[in-house]
């Protein structure tokens, strides 16, 4: 260990809050804070050796290219440099630099104590070999999951030179293939509708947006080309034993209403003899603990949190020592956690303390899952109480997250499932529900899987039951269903594309770009429509998962240390080759297409809002009722503008907005003789004719 006198030890850590913790942890609070150029850092002594710990601000360098024009491509020569130099909203980044910089003049040893995974680990190499000057090789690592006073000491403690860099060469790779392959599918396809002078403020192709984009174009087009048919069901109210039940027609789908009219005459009114009552008992173990995507689906599926804020809200969990690395594969939790510690830990809280009395009252044991990861385990609760009042996003995840640890290691749920046959003269009903005998794992995760408690009635062969009602049902049968931010996520995890800190932006791109209509389905426009037609016209390659997938397996060679990244990079760059050469070669078809899907959706933009003097007032289609209607563009941002429209014709824009109202004025076509028609329903004009 240095002295104090021959020089200090620099920490880097990822982020400012992070650094805070460190400097508090290893200090016992001693710590004395500064400031230079706005940049926090702290210094103390721990056993006799002397600390001084800094942080960056994520990403405070970057790939990029030499040619500011966004038109020049291809482009391969690519470099790191300070993002400050990349963009206008990164100026933080130069004093940031500059105090590291400044900083590491004056260590003798320094300590890498980023995020231990290939984006903390790339963020630690850069500022290492580049703000301290080739120091990426001799600085030691700092690992750990949480940062919990215990967890933090002991990683300090065993901080060990770093030999072979694998996760960090990995992450390099990886934002040098995804920055070559985005910038130049994207300006070979802005340059395309440039051409046919379509205005467009970003087009973008990545190597994981462009699968992603295809899997919710070819399930638009499937339901675009899904034609319903009609069907009846039939369902009859059973009542007797003081008992009510509804039971469904043995034949799930009949073709003819007449048909399924000739049941309901046949059936109601009459008696219902139960045949057969079969009983199934079964026993439904825990689930495991959360890896990043299952914490993101469950989160959207009970919370309706998009995978992207789920992220952010754990991270701030993290960084607040109340959960540990929110970014990991892993659905296991090693022993070396100390379970019942974390477990007394929550036992202070009053909503968990019940459950973990439970719990500890035998030897914990958590469930596994078959998924893992060399650097994490699974999301836990460290135990620790939150230091002030959580924020109710912040606590809805953390309480998601401590009910699905305290789950793990409950006991499996016995469940019931009773199927009762009943026949109507010659017609046959069933009746089937499932109830829960003996509740185990579920009696702490309750409020976010809802399990059915209530009591069977008990139904034995020869009860008999009056049809109080048949009720006959036209449906259609159900298409392909659009993808949700939590399904879309769910489907990149089987496809092996992006990464569990990826994939959620990547998502939030998509919608960003104006590829996807933001809500709960993820309905593609017919921009993304165009683009992904375009690229799968001349260039499927970049669209299909086998490439994707290909890159992100030899990614992971490369963080075992088993296959070079120069070698990845150049590989991945003869690929990307061929499909520019397409594109260029096809420049004009991509255009004109892209100029006819542009002037189809500006068709609908019907004049601007007159409420709040930003947005377009559009003819717009719900998705539940299949109404049109007028709605403005900057509903997003709080415009509440919306007008009904005829449901019947073609509607057409007029140059001239209203006289009396300044709203836009339509043009009615069909059913008759063309009509102009004042969108607004409050406008004076209509008030006035409408007056008795």
């Amino acid at each position: 260990m240095p002295s104090a006198t021959s020089g200090y030890t620099l920490v880097i850590c990822e982020k400012p809050d992070a650094a805070r913790r460190v400097a508090e942890v290893l200090s016992s609070g001693t710590a004395r804070r500064s400031s230079t150029d706005g940049i926090e850092t702290f210094r103390f002594i721990s056993k006799g050796e002397d600390f001084v710990v800094c942080s960056a601000q994520g990403h405070v360098y970057s790939i990029a290219d030499p040619f500011k024009e966004r038109i020049v491509y291809p482009v391969f020569d690519v470099e790191w440099y300070p993002v400050n130099f990349i963009g206008k909203g990164n100026a933080y980044a130069a004093n940031r630099i500059n105090v590291i910089h400044s900083l590491a003049t004056g260590a003798s040893r320094f300590i890498n104590a980023c995020d231990f995974d290939p984006e903390g680990e790339t963020i630690g190499f850069n500022i290492l070999r580049y703000a301290c000057k080739d120091k990426e090789n001799e600085a030691f690592r700092a690992k750990f999951s949480t940062l919990t006073k215990d967890e933090v000491v002991s990683a300090f403690g065993q901080a060990k030179c770093q030999t072979g860099q694998g996760q960090a060469r990995a992450g390099r790779a990886r934002h040098t293939i995804d920055f070559l392959w985005g910038i130049n599918l994207s300006r070979a396809l802005s340059q395309a509708m440039q051409k046919s002078r379509v205005e467009r403020e970003v087009i973008s192709m990545g190597r994981v947006q462009g699968p992603a984009l295809a899997f919710l174009a070819n399930r638009e087009a499937e339901i675009r080309e899904f034609v319903p048919k009609p069907y009846w069901k039939i369902s009859g109210v059973f009542k007797g034993k003081g008992a009510s039940f509804i039971a469904s027609y043995s034949k799930e789908r009949i073709r003819i209403r007449t048909e399924a009219e000739e049941v309901r005459m046949d059936c109601e009114g009459e008696q219902g003899v139960v045949t057969n009552v079969l009983r199934y008992e079964s026993s439904v173990q825990p689930p495991p603990p959360f890896n990043t995507g299952d914490l993101q689906k469950e989160a959207y599926r009970t919370l309706r949190f998009s995978p992207s804020r789920t992220l952010q809200i754990a991270e701030k969990l993290y960084l607040a020592a109340l959960i540990s690395y929110p970014r990991t594969n892993s659905q296991n939790l090693p022993p070396s956690i100390n379970y019942p510690t974390i477990l007394r830990g929550l036992g202070r809280l009053n909503q968990y303390s019940q459950a973990v009395e439970v719990i500890l009252r035998g030897a914990p044991k958590p469930s596994r899952g078959p998924k893992t990861d060399l650097a994490h385990p699974a999301i836990y609760p460290t135990g620790e109480a939150p230091r002030g009042r959580l924020g109710r996003p912040e606590s809805a995840i953390f309480d998601l997250i401590t009910r699905r640890f305290l789950a793990t290691f409950g006991p499996p749920d016995k469940r019931e499932r009773v199927e009762v046959r009943l026949t109507v003269g010659g017609h046959k009903f069933m009746f089937r529900k499932e109830r829960i005998v003996r509740q185990g794992w579920t009696g702490v995760y309750g409020k976010c899987v809802n399990p059915d408690t209530n009591n069977m009635p008990e139904i034995i062969k020869g009860d008999k039951f009056r049809v109080t009602t048949v009720d006959v049902t036209e449906a259609f049968e159900s298409g392909p269903t659009r993808f949700n931010q939590s399904t879309l996520l769910e489907k990149m995890e089987r496809e092996n594309i992006g990464t569990k800190a990826t994939r959620a932006e990547t998502i939030s791109t998509l919608i960003d770009r104006g590829y996807v209509e933001s809500g709960n389905d993820m309905k593609v426009t017919d921009l993304g429509l165009t683009v992904v037609e375009a690229v799968e016209k001349y260039t499927p390659a970049i669209l299909t998962t086998r490439l994707t997938r290909d890159v992100e397996e030899k990614i992971e060679r490369v963080e075992a240390g088993s296959e070079g990244d120069a070698d990845l990079i150049r590989e991945t760059v003869r690929v990307l080759v061929k499909g520019l050469a397409a594109l260029n070669a096809n420049e004009d078809q991509i255009g004109l297409s892209a100029a006819r899907t542009i002037a189809h959706a500006k068709a609908s933009v019907l004049g601007s809002c007159p409420i709040c003097k930003v947005g377009e007032l559009r003819a717009i289609r719900s998705m539940k009722t299949r109404k049109r209607f007028v709605g403005c563009s900057n509903y997003r941002l709080g415009c509440r503008a919306s007008a009904p429209l005829p449901q019947r014709g073609k509607i057409e824009t007029t140059t001239k907005p209203c006289d009396d109202c300044s709203w836009p004025v339509v043009l009615v076509i069909g059913g008759g003789r063309p009509w102009k028609l004042c969108i607004n329903p409050s406008c004076p004009n209509k008030k006035q004719r409408n007056r008795p």
